[in-house]
């Protein structure tokens, strides 16, 4: 490898922060007993967070974001890995308090890595990265749930984003009728593509006088978003019904009762993919390769874009302006 890499380095000035790809060294990557050469990063609302002064992702500076990578052993101290094994990294404290794959090469612990399943490449890996493995986690847990496409139609709220795009896409791959919410009006032709059967708003979806027990509309939904919109959708789903939340955009208080769990049997799947255990993190991954793929769509919610894109790119995140899954190819 050569002496010196490139990597999008952040670091604090003042009370700010400064984000500029660097030339680094492999010293100035966080310790662990492999080596990778990325191939594929991609780009998650995270990662803006941690270029960000106020995100309250990052302690240490000076950092290299990226809570993703996809890429080839180089070297490797762990008897489990060898040179030119292909890897998947994605979550734990990768991007965090540790260096991230916004670099050319990262450093990592070999008890964070995945096998490259076969069936998948390291670019579809990346298309998928944090965002389609929660998503492909939700829907997995669903299935644990007993929701099949024959129990009803399925919500997936914040439908354009990493996590919505592509649980959209998985779920109607299985059959499922697949019902997306958004706020975006310009995006109905992007969703239709990826196999939403209908779409409908953000205020039809969580509007804000919704009953505390409303209609059976749901099988069961995938949820993004948390906040009011959770606590609508609790109100929405079928006997038996049940929702996969991942996320917090829409904010962490839940404004529900108890109706829907006692009343409907209504369930509430809390979806982690940072911590998730490497047994199933290592099944997810083989369900993605073998049949949550939804290989016709994928080209349509990627954006593939270089290191020296990435700052403009992460700045957009952060407004909510970016739809589907942006990747960062370090090939030349």
């Amino acid at each position: 490898m050569l002496a010196q890499f490139k990597a999008l380095v952040v670091d604090k000035v003042n009370e700010d922060t400064n984000v500029s790809v660097k030339d680094v060294e492999k010293e100035d990557l966080s310790t662990g007993d492999v080596l990778v050469k990325v191939h594929y990063s991609s780009v998650n609302y995270k990662d803006g967070l941690a270029t960000h002064p106020k995100g309250k992702i990052v302690k240490e500076y000076p950092h290299v974001p990226g809570i993703d990578l996809a890429g080839e052993v180089v070297e490797s101290d762990s008897p489990e890995w060898k040179e030119g094994d292909k890897v998947i990294v994605t979550s734990y404290d990768l991007g965090v308090s540790h260096s991230g794959g916004f670099s050319e090469y990262a450093r990592v612990k070999s008890e964070w890595m995945v096998p490259l399943p076969e069936n998948l490449t390291l670019k579809e890996a990346m298309v998928f990265g944090t965002a389609g493995f929660t998503a492909a986690l939700s829907v997995h847990r669903l299935e644990q749930a007993g929701i099949t496409p024959e129990n009803g139609p399925i919500l997936v709220t914040g439908a354009t984003g990493g996590v919505g795009s592509m649980a959209v896409s998985i779920l109607a791959k299985k059959g499922y009728d697949v019902t997306a919410s958004t706020g975006k009006e310009s995006e109905h032709g992007y969703l239709k593509e990826l196999g939403a059967s209908s779409i409908i708003s953000r205020d039809e979806a969580a509007p804000e006088d919704f009953k505390p027990l409303g209609k059976q509309k749901w099988a069961g939904a995938v949820d993004p978003v948390g906040g009011s919109t959770l606590a609508a959708v609790l109100s929405n789903l079928k006997y038996g019904g049940a929702v996969a939340v991942s996320g917090l955009t829409g904010g962490t208080k839940v404004p529900t009762s108890v109706f829907p769990f006692i009343l409907r049997g209504a369930n509430v799947l809390g979806i982690d993919s940072v911590y998730c255990p490497m047994d199933v993190r290592t099944e997810v991954w083989s369900k993605i390769a073998s049949e949550y793929k939804p290989s016709q769509q994928l080209e349509a919610m990627t954006n593939e874009v270089t290191i020296n894109e990435l700052p403009d790119v992460l700045n957009t995140i952060l407004k909510g302006q970016v739809r589907g899954r942006t990747i960062v190819s370090f090939n030349d």
